[in-house]
């Protein structure tokens, strides 16, 4: 995997626990929070390009320590107090100080505030990353990236989803081979949208009359994205990706995804998942990114996320991701596979 120097180090992530392979929660290490925004003029505007559109173009960096989902522990509660921010800061200073990253996700952070008995802090197994990969996270006072539904959680999942994700466990095993890891083990894509905060999770975004591209710093997935409101591909073409079409909307891009693979990484979302993007430039160092995900065929009500993405450090640039340079744990995977052939099993 490639580094970044002090400032943009790399960023480790957990698994979703469920079917989807990409992240639920990131790590919350090296917290801080974000410095005051200077005053903005109330006229602030955009800056624009020569075609006159909003200028979106440059580096954006997702490196939010809010968890996706509200703690059950803050039900009912939108936002964290002041004294609560300042808590959450002393303790990951503190963490950082000691170089232990710790086993911490955004939402055990959190609730270690109400003494939460399952919250756990050290790996007593294999000890935790070290704090020198993490980059400083920023949090700010929401107690969930979910915007809607109100409660701040992932709407519950149809009886036919529950059914697809049964069927899928139980299904008879297949040769563990390259073809049998998921996308992300792989190295081939982490999926687009890509949600996951604090791990190489760098934009770049660049803009002409009739496109936008946007680079994803995590496996350099580079989405083009035509905006002459041309129709989605034919249903039978299905990608990792999806089929993704642009336009705008006053002073927002609005990007439109349809056409996702069954092996698309999309929270277990199927392969009818539609997801709407909302990029709009809200003073000269964010970019307020709405995505909202939308499957009555895996939840019951589409649900959305809110995640301002800040414009990285004058002269930062995205870097190479050599996802499998020195990954010697393929070896050892395939390995146990072939000794488990050997020995029927």
């Amino acid at each position: 995997m490639n580094r970044r120097n002090a400032m943009t180090t790399l960023r480790p992530a957990t698994a979703l626990a469920a079917a989807a392979t990409i992240p639920l929660l990131v790590l919350a290490a090296g917290l801080v929070l974000p410095a005051p925004a200077a005053a903005q003029e109330a006229t602030w505007t955009a800056p624009r390009t020569a075609d006159g559109q909003p200028d979106l173009q440059g580096i954006w960096s997702n490196n939010t320590a809010t968890p996706l989902e509200r703690p059950e522990a803050f039900a009912g509660k939108d936002a964290l107090t002041e004294e609560e921010l300042a808590e959450l800061r002393a303790r990951a200073a503190e963490l950082r100080e000691n170089e232990q990253a710790g086993n911490l996700l955004g939402d055990l952070l959190v609730q270690q505030l109400v003494d939460d008995p399952n919250f756990q802090e050290f790996d007593p197994d294999t000890g935790n990353y070290n704090s020198f990969w993490l980059v400083e996270r920023e949090l700010d006072a929401r107690t969930s990236l979910i915007v809607d539904p109100p409660d701040g959680r992932l709407p519950p999942m149809t009886d036919a989803a529950m059914a697809r994700f049964a069927e899928a466990a139980t299904a008879p095993g297949h040769p563990a081979g390259p073809e049998s890891l998921p996308l992300t083990e792989r190295c081939i894509t982490f999926g687009a949208p890509n949600l996951l905060a604090g791990y190489n999770s760098y934009f770049q975004i660049l803009q002409t009359p009739d496109h936008v591209v946007v680079l994803q710093e995590l496996i350099h997935d580079a989405r083009l994205i035509p905006l002459d409101r041309r129709p989605h591909l034919d249903e039978a073409v299905r990608q990792w990706h999806g089929d993704s079409r642009g336009r705008w909307e006053g002073d927002s891009l609005v990007v439109e995804t349809a056409n996702y693979s069954n092996t698309a990484n999309l929270y277990g979302a199927s392969r009818h998942s539609r997801v709407t993007e909302r990029f709009t430039r809200v003073d000269p160092d964010t970019i307020e990114y709405v995505v909202t995900y939308d499957d009555p065929e895996t939840w019951v009500q589409p649900w959305t996320v809110m995640i301002p993405l800040k414009r990285s450090a004058p002269g930062d640039a995205v870097y190479e991701y050599a996802c499998h340079e020195g990954n010697y744990s393929m070896e050892g995977i395939l390995a146990g596979a072939r000794r488990l052939e050997a020995e029927g099993r």
